[in-house]
């Protein structure tokens, strides 16, 4: 196995690469508005550090959020152009699972029974997650939700948490813990785990849980007739 994985629902660009043992080059750049542009250097230059080649890979991750529009779905794409290219499959994996690991891969034994993932969503909203920590695997309780952090229940904003939700909103969120952003080289050590478990992975399909804020604008003739101010 030679897995690519590729994530950009939060500030970093980050690529990765993993054997199937162990991650073998990981690269993330904080760029909450230049996904496309590192993306593509990114990848060539993991690929170099691993010593390998576009035609050397034989699966492909993305993260599938949730994650701000734009930024999302470049990840999204490029890893759907990859595995096009190379005819290789393509799966997904929640974006939040992904930092959640993360935490489980710096703190080993120390990791909380028991934490919240937060990540920005703009709006003065966090897309978030509840965890447990089970021996060397984490759980995600329930489905990611986009709220208010200072709308999250008293017992989850009072857990530790991970992401950048702390750092926006301190007093909603006051036990800061571990990573801001998704790093590659846990989604694709997450994916690699749960692959030889022989479990499934999700579909490389985005998790917006939200209208985009940029929408087509409407012609003044469907304008006009919606208004009723239509041209005799």
């Amino acid at each position: 196995m030679l897995l690519l994985a590729i994530d950009t629902s939060t500030s970093a660009i980050t690529v990765a690469v993993h054997d199937g043992t162990r991650i073998v080059a990981t690269e993330s750049v904080v760029d909450a508005r230049a996904h496309a542009e590192h993306l593509t250097p990114a990848t060539g230059r993991v690929l170099a550090v691993a010593e390998a080649t576009p035609a050397d890979v034989t699966a492909v991750v993305v993260g599938t959020g949730p994650g701000p529009f734009t930024g999302l779905r470049v990840g999204l794409a490029s890893g759907h152009v990859f595995g096009w290219a190379r005819q290789v499959p393509v799966h997904g994996l929640c974006s939040l699972d992904a930092l959640a690991h993360r935490l489980r891969l710096d703190c080993g034994e120390d990791t909380p029974e028991r934490f919240l993932v937060a990540t920005d969503a703009r709006r003065k909203e966090v897309y978030s997650a509840v965890y447990t920590c089970e021996g060397q695997r984490i759980h995600r309780l329930g489905d990611p939700r986009v709220g208010r952090a200072a709308d999250l229940p008293d017992d989850e904003r009072d857990l530790p948490c991970v992401g950048r939700g702390p750092l926006l909103y301190p007093h909603d969120l006051p036990r800061p813990l571990g990573p801001l952003d998704v790093d590659a080289g846990a989604l694709a050590d997450l994916a690699a785990q749960r692959l030889a478990a022989g479990e499934t992975l999700d579909r490389p399909e985005p998790l917006y849980l939200r209208r985009p804020d940029a929408v087509p604008s409407q012609p003044k003739s469907v304008l006009a007739a919606r208004t009723g101010n239509v041209p005799s």
